[in-house]
């Protein structure tokens, strides 16, 4: 079997557009039309609207404007009143906030609870898609693409970007789209593997590896030529799900979904129908090339162990390469630094390809935000989308919610480029700096910026020269996997599949993290291990989901 498309990342992924009831909309507006955008909004809802408002306007209320939001309060830059984006809003948008601040850590779970109770904000912040699966057939969401003719730069970067696909898979059941996501130009890549160059120069190797294989052998390299270190690779991240990120970071070129992007569907696009991921072919293989470096004696069979710990290996110099990232390269050098050991050269591999080729994985939509269905009986409620489409979608409002403002954070140079004040910290970027662009000013702050910005050059412009760099290499020397078509699943088709999803990703990645260790044979026990997911389900949830992807078809075509 061939597969070779991205499955929806997770089941809660299907869950995005799989809601059986429309939501229900008292708001005073005209009734919709079959199309996106056919609602239209009346003046008495109209009260600090712009009549010119659309792309590469600047919004600012015609008048002063509070509008409610739910605020994700994230302990490393706690919200402040006196923050300069609140300031600026104010006196450039003439927008103020009632907030109702929550601790990050409790965010979900109340955030549930408010909409749950018929408390709902006008904006619902940082939120994934899925989550508003449960809310949808109870009225308390409005359907915002009703109103896609109220967001002319949303519309603008998803018809530029070739987003159409991507948004069309957020839709319910009922046709319609309850959740606004961040928009990436660009896919979002960051992960990959750090290595010491120094062990690596001492074994002789000079290149990064082209393949997952080519890294094997240069891991076995390193471990004859350095005898003091204990693993050639000791994993991080593991302590939640064994391996999540390099699992993930290897799939998309084996065909198939692993570690911290494993869902249980994968959609076959030659057969035109969704699979069971965890017993494939290209599952199997992912596992079993992680299998093949413990039994190599190059990775660390401490697949669970902690983040301290699998770090301080990596510091000690008692393994030479660790999972990382874009941001975790900073915090290694941070901490090579503090040991006293500063001089030491590490770097982001360039991501190896596999059989499947050097892809990516699908999707460049992330976390955004929901709209109270009660927004709509606003007086202010067109002033509200304008602002969001400003805020969230536009070039400028996008560069004022990740940079701040010109003059007062940064500075642009002749070519444009920006750089940002000399006592302004963020990231990588003037480290020790007295002042965080985040906690202090509120900039960059995933409440009111989504995405990281959005565009690729926003992406890249926040990033040191090293980690742009290589972003680059990987967006060009890569192909981003297609969008899969997304099953509508009713409401009680979730309901029967929610208990299987749970059960049958619980067991598969324990049944992987057996399979890597040795604990369990791949050659002699992977049969067993399928019935093990056929008795707990898998045919009858790929059976539903394939039924809920056909209804859909059949829908479109009438």
């Amino acid at each position: 079997m061939t597969i070779t498309r991205k499955a929806l990342a997770g089941f809660a992924g299907l869950a995005i557009c799989a809601v059986a009831l429309a939501a229900c909309s008292n708001s005073p507006t005209d009734t919709p039309a079959a199309d996106d955008g056919g609602v239209s909004i009346d003046e008495a809802h109209s009260v600090g609207a712009m009549e010119d408002f659309g792309v590469g306007v600047t919004f600012r209320a015609t008048e002063p404007v509070d509008f409610s939001i739910m605020y994700r309060d994230h302990p490393n830059y706690p919200v402040k009143d006196d923050w300069s984006i609140f300031q600026h809003f104010a006196d450039d948008q003439n927008v103020t906030f009632s907030r109702t601040d929550i601790p990050m850590a409790d965010f979900d779970q109340k955030k549930a609870l408010l909409i749950g109770s018929g408390e709902a904000t006008d904006i619902i912040s940082s939120t994934y898609a899925g989550s508003e699966t449960q809310f949808v057939s109870g009225g308390a969401l409005l359907p915002v693409s009703d109103y896609f003719d109220y967001l002319p730069n949303f519309m603008q970067k998803i018809e530029e970007w070739g987003l159409e696909d991507d948004l069309d898979n957020r839709r319910q059941a009922d046709g319609k789209i309850y959740h606004l996501p961040g928009l990436r130009e660009a896919p979002d890549v960051q992960y990959s593997v750090v290595i010491r160059e120094d062990l690596w120069e001492k074994a002789g190797i000079t290149e990064d590896p082209a393949t997952w294989d080519e890294y094997l052998e240069q891991l076995e390299k390193v471990k004859q030529a350095n005898p003091e270190i204990d693993y050639a690779m000791s994993d991080r991240w593991t302590d939640s799900q064994p391996l999540g990120s390099l699992l993930s970071v290897m799939a998309p070129n084996y065909g198939t979904a692993a570690g911290w992007g494993y869902s249980n569907t994968w959609y076959d696009s030659k057969a035109e129908k969704y699979v069971f991921t965890g017993t494939t072919d290209e599952y199997k293989d992912v596992v079993t090339y992680a299998a093949d470096l413990v039994a190599a004696g190059v990775l660390d069979p401490e697949i669970t162990q902690s983040d301290d710990q699998a770090v301080q290996k990596f510091v000690s110099g008692r393994s030479a390469a660790i999972s990382g990232n874009t941001q975790a390269l900073a915090e290694y050098r941070a901490k090579l630094a503090d040991a006293g050991r500063g001089d030491v050269p590490i770097r982001l591999i360039s991501v190896p390809g596999g059989p499947a080729g050097s892809n990516m994985a699908s999707g460049r939509f992330t976390s955004g935000l929901l709209i109270g269905s009660e927004a709509a009986d606003k007086p202010y409620f067109k002033a509200l989308l304008q602002f969001i489409d400003w805020l969230y979608y536009s070039d400028e409002g996008l560069e004022f919610a990740q940079w701040g403002v010109e003059g007062e954070t940064f500075t642009r140079e002749a070519d444009g480029t920006r750089k940002l004040n000399d006592d302004i910290a963020w990231s990588s970027i003037n480290a020790g700096a007295p002042k965080l662009l985040n906690a202090d000013f509120g900039y960059s702050n995933g409440v009111f910026l989504l995405a990281n910005g959005s565009s690729r050059d926003l992406v890249l412009s926040m990033m040191t020269d090293e980690i742009a760099q290589w972003t680059e290499e990987q967006l060009d020397a890569k192909e981003q996997l297609p969008t899969a078509p997304a099953p509508l699943l009713d409401e009680i088709e979730l309901e029967q599949t929610s208990l299987l999803q749970t059960q049958l990703t619980d067991a598969v990645q324990s049944a992987t993290a057996s399979f890597i260790t040795g604990q369990r044979s791949i050659e002699d026990d992977w049969d067993t291990y399928v019935s093990e997911m056929e008795s707990l389900g898998a045919s009858q949830l790929i059976d539903t989901v394939n039924t809920a992807l056909e209804r859909g078809r059949n829908t479109s075509a009438e």
